[in-house]
């Protein structure tokens, strides 16, 4: 089947779906749209809800990581003093066999 023939298979296809979708509806055009219309308000109401749930998402996951790093610097400050005071207690007991 060449490539012609198959867009038109298909594109009466289309017009024969339509065509009987239309005939076999089972609610009127002004019921569909209103649907259609509830359903993407709907929808924007969703997305908006989603957005504020990961929005408030997002600032708990910083504030963790924002309180994370605090504990790891604080951590790392409190080694970094402890160390500095071995090195002189080492350095002075040096000092006392020399």
């Amino acid at each position: 089947m060449s490539a012609k023939n198959y867009w038109f298979a298909f594109g009466v296809g289309v017009v024969a779906g339509a065509t009987v979708a239309l005939l076999y509806a089972p609610q009127t055009g002004a019921k569909t749209r209103k649907q259609l219309r509830k359903g993407v308000e709907d929808a924007g109401d969703y997305l908006e809800e989603a957005g504020d749930y990961l929005k408030d998402q997002a600032e708990r996951l910083s504030n963790e990581a924002q309180k994370a790093v605090k504990r790891t610097r604080e951590q790392v400050e409190s080694v970094v003093d402890k160390a500095g005071d071995m090195a002189a207690v080492a350095v002075k007991s040096a000092k006392a066999l020399v």
